[in-house]
């Protein structure tokens, strides 16, 4: 056994059931097969069965039977090093599972878009551990499209999102909150004097928007076409701060949310037509597992947006209501 792989070490010993190598480690440790069969709670026949159906898959003896009482032999002793390898990553992997799913300090992978990663999900995060402090996060940032697909594969237990067209069938999804949605322009553009315009008035105007399969892509394409024009979009970016800049820079205009860390040199116009909103929900897979602990954060981000808040509103009444708890 000593000069053979791992590889073919596993295949040697994928036909032993889990309980077979704890009987084995257990009659190791006390070099007596009664002893052992006692403290196992099965027969001393079916423990020696066992043991001998092991032998005989490893094609060696393992043990060297001295009167009442037995002890490995230099096959057994190797085998055990392999064995309580085993075993230990095992139970390793059972507390691992049991931390992960745990409610209280278990781990929740999220998925959400960049614009959120400024502000809103540090927020979230933040408030949620004032009462879970010991959970734990992996954070996962992406477009739409992205996000999506993560979700499907797996990859993430929970995305926040914007809407979207296509439905795909084995996801759930919960509206959270409408967002609206800006014009910024240069500050030496001829509407930047202006507090409302039509989205219409900027059809002549290079627009500044992303790249295909982000959320804000089609959402702008879907309300231009709703105004009645196809912009001209010399430049795609990835986040929306790039595209900010790019509009800082007199290159165009665009139509994004007003998120935090936006050049200050902007200015942002309200669209009275169309109604130019977005909006944000969170979404699962429908019939996989979801664990206690990403459950549990689930039900808190439903209850954080109740009522279709806008973000900083849920923030700033859920804070006030925890502060209010912990008080009485």
């Amino acid at each position: 056994m000593r000069g053979i792989n791992n590889y073919q070490y596993i295949r040697l010993v994928n036909k032993l059931e889990l309980p077979q190598l704890e009987y084995f480690q257990c009659v190791a440790r006390t070099e007596h097969v009664t002893r052992a069969a006692e403290l196992l709670s099965i027969s001393q026949s079916a423990l020696s069965r066992s043991i001998s159906r092991m032998e005989a898959e490893l094609g060696v003896p393992l043990f060297e039977r001295q009167g009442r009482s037995i002890k490995l032999n230099r096959y057994g002793q190797l085998f055990l090093k392999r064995v309580n390898r085993i075993l230990n990553e095992y139970e390793t992997g059972k507390l691992e599972i049991r931390n992960m799913v745990d409610d209280e300090a278990g781990e929740v992978t999220l998925g959400f878009l960049h614009t959120m990663g400024s502000r809103l999900i540090p927020d979230l995060i933040s408030t949620y551990r004032t009462s879970v402090p010991n959970i734990r996060f992996q954070l996962h940032q992406n477009h739409n499209a992205s996000l999506l697909q993560q979700l499907i594969q797996g990859s993430v237990d929970l995305c926040l999102l914007s809407s979207f067209e296509e439905m795909y069938i084995p996801l759930q999804w919960v509206e959270l909150w409408s967002e609206e949605l800006f014009v910024f322009v240069p500050s030496d553009h001829p509407l930047a004097g202006r507090e409302f315009i039509a989205l219409k008035e900027i059809a002549n105007d290079p627009m500044i928007t992303f790249k295909p399969g982000y959320g804000l892509r089609n959402i702008m394409d879907r309300l231009c076409m709703e105004a009645g024009f196809i912009p001209g979009t010399p430049f795609e970016g990835e986040e929306v701060p790039t595209v900010a800049g790019l509009v800082a820079a007199g290159l165009g205009v665009t139509l994004i949310p007003d998120v935090p860390g936006l050049d200050s040199s902007l200015v942002k116009l309200r669209v009275s037509t169309p109604e130019c909103r977005r909006i944000i929900g969170v979404a699962w897979v429908k019939e996989r597992y979801i664990s206690p602990a990403a459950r549990r954060f689930l039900d808190y981000i439903i209850e954080y947006f109740k009522n279709g808040q806008e973000p900083a509103l849920a923030v700033r009444q859920l804070t006030a209501a925890q502060q209010q708890h912990q008080r009485e």
